[in-house]
C-alpha cells in the first residue's frame, strides 16, 4: 500500500509541475525547412549583400534584399490581421568611421514588432543579419551570397515570424534583420539604441548567425549540436555590484546567462534530440556578433549558432584551391538543420512572450543558518513562484521547487553557502520567466 501511494504522489507531483505546453510541439512542427531553404536561396540570389553595395537595383545589393524582406514581413502582417508593425530603422554611419567604412552609408534595419497583448512594452528579440562579405571585407561589388553567414539566420527569423504570427502573446516580440553587421556590429548598435531611447524594457535578444552548416573544420558532422554563447556579467554593473559577487557570488549568473539557461532549459525540455552546448564566452574566442551590442548597454543577449564551423565557407571568395570549395554558398547549408535551430528560438520567443515578468528585486539570506531564505517582490501575472537552485560548480538550475502565490519562502536544510539560488515567476499557463539571480541581501 505504502508503494502504490508513494507512486501515486510521485505521479500527481509530475503532472502538476512538469507539464508541458502542447503549442509548443505545435510551434516545432510548423517550422518549414522548405520555406527556409526557399528564402536562403531568395538571399543568396541577390549575388552581394554587403552592407555597402548597391540600394537602386530590384535584383542585386543589400537595398534590393531589405525590400524584399520588408515585403515578406508585411506579407506575414496581411496574413495575421495585421499583427506585425514593419517598418524600417536607419541610422547614417560617415566614411572613416573605422576602415570598413570606405562611404557614407545608411545602415538600414528591418524590423517587425509583434505587440504583446499585457504587456505590450516588454520586448523579446530574435534577429538575423542582412549583409555579406567575402574574403575583402571592403569589397561591395564582387558575389557575396552569404548563403550561411547569414541568408540562414535572417531566413529564420523569417520563417519563425511566420510560425509564431498565428499566435497572440502577453508580451511583444521583435523579429529583425540587422545590417552592418561584418563593417562593425552597427546595425545591433543602431537599434540597441533605438530601444533606449523608446524606453522598450528589453527582456533579451536571440542572435543568429550561422545556423546552417553541420559539417566543421574539426571533421565533425553533427545535426543535433549547437551552441548557446552568453557572457558572465553585464559590462554596465556597477562597482558596488562587483564588489558585492566578490562575497556573494554572481560571476556566471548575470542576466545573459540566465537567458542562456533559460534557452537550454526549454530545450531539453521541449526537443531532446537536441545538444544545446553553452559556452562560458561572449562570443567566439576574439570574435564578435550583433547581441553584443544590446549587452554593452545592459540588456540580455546570447548568440545561437552552428556547433561545428567551416572556415573555408566563411567570408572567404568564391574559388576552388587544392581540391577545396571555398566560398559561402547554397550547397553547404543544410535546411533541416537550419529549421531545427529556427524551432529552437520559436519555442523559447513563445515560452518568453507567454510568461510573466520576471521579479525586480530578489534578496537572499541565512548566513550561518541550516537553511537559505528568500524575499522577492511579486509582479503582474504571476500565479506563483519557483525557487531554483543548483550547485555552485553547475552550469544549469538542477533543482527547483514551486512555492506557489507567496513573496518570500525558506528551504529548510539547504545550506546557503553550498549553492546558488534564483527565482522565476510561474503564469496560469505554467509558462515562466528568466530566472533572476538575487541582487539584494536579507539583512535581519
Amino acid at each position: 500500500m505504502k508503494t502504490f501511494l508513494y507512486a501515486f504522489f510521485i505521479c500527481a507531483y509530475t503532472t502538476v509541475y512538469a507539464q508541458t505546453d502542447t503549442k509548443i510541439y505545435d510551434i516545432i512542427d510548423a517550422v518549414s525547412a522548405n520555406r527556409i531553404e526557399t528564402n536562403i536561396t531568395k538571399l543568396a540570389n541577390f549575388g552581394t549583400r554587403h552592407t555597402l553595395s548597391d540600394t537602386i537595383s530590384n535584383t542585386r545589393g543589400i537595398g534590393a534584399a531589405r525590400r524584399w524582406i520588408k515585403s515578406e514581413f508585411e506579407a506575414i502582417a496581411n496574413n495575421c490581421n495585421s499583427c506585425l508593425d514593419v517598418f524600417y530603422q536607419k541610422n547614417f554611419v560617415k566614411k572613416g568611421t573605422n576602415n570598413r567604412i570606405t562611404k557614407d552609408v545608411w545602415v538600414v534595419n528591418v524590423v517587425a514588432v509583434q505587440k504583446g497583448t499585457k504587456y505590450p512594452n516588454r520586448y523579446i528579440i530574435m534577429s538575423g543579419d542582412i549583409d555579406s562579405r567575402i574574403s575583402d571585407a571592403n569589397n561591395f561589388t564582387d558575389d557575396a551570397p552569404g548563403a550561411n553567414d547569414n541568408a540562414g539566420g535572417m531566413a529564420g527569423t523569417m520563417e519563425a515570424a511566420r510560425v509564431l504570427s498565428k499566435y497572440s502573446f502577453e508580451n511583444s516580440i521583435v523579429y529583425v534583420g540587422l545590417s552592418g553587421e561584418e563593417q562593425g556590429l552597427f546595425g545591433g548598435k543602431g537599434l540597441a539604441d533605438y530601444a533606449k531611447e523608446k524606453g522598450w524594457d528589453v527582456i533579451g535578444i536571440f542572435n543568429n548567425d550561422m545556423i546552417g552548416n553541420i559539417k566543421g573544420v574539426d571533421g565533425i558532422i553533427s545535426n543535433t549540436d549547437f551552441r548557446i554563447f552568453s557572457e558572465p556579467t553585464p559590462p554596465t554593473e556597477t562597482e558596488k555590484q562587483r564588489t558585492m559577487r566578490r562575497f556573494y557570488g554572481g560571476e556566471v549568473d548575470g542576466i545573459s546567462r540566465q537567458l542562456a539557461r533559460y534557452v537550454h532549459t526549454n530545450v531539453k525540455t521541449y526537443m531532446p534530440e537536441m545538444n544545446p552546448m553553452m559556452i562560458y564566452r561572449l562570443d567566439r574566442f576574439g570574435r564578435g556578433g550583433h547581441h553584443r551590442p544590446f549587452n554593452d548597454v545592459g540588456f540580455a543577449g546570447i548568440r545561437i549558432m552552428e556547433a561545428h564551423e567551416n572556415y573555408t565557407q566563411q567570408h572567404q571568395d568564391i574559388r576552388t584551391e587544392n581540391g577545396i570549395e571555398y566560398g559561402d554558398v547554397l550547397k553547404h547549408v543544410n535546411f533541416n538543420y537550419a529549421a531545427k535551430l529556427t524551432a529552437v528560438n520559436a519555442i523559447n520567443l513563445a515560452a518568453i512572450a507567454w510568461a510573466p515578468p520576471a521579479p525586480k528585486k530578489v534578496a537572499i539570506g541565512g548566513i550561518v543558518e541550516a537553511s537559505a531564505k528568500l524575499k522577492w517582490t511579486k509582479v503582474e501575472g504571476a500565479k506563483g513562484y519557483k525557487i531554483y537552485w543548483r550547485d555552485t560548480t553547475s552550469p544549469t538550475w538542477d533543482h527547483s521547487r514551486y512555492v506557489g502565490d507567496v513573496d518570500s519562502f525558506t528551504l529548510d536544510g539547504i545550506v546557503i553557502d553550498n549553492f546558488f539560488f534564483g527565482i522565476a515567476a510561474v503564469g496560469e499557463n505554467g509558462h515562466e520567466s528568466v530566472v533572476v539571480f538575487p541582487n539584494d541581501i536579507i539583512k535581519d
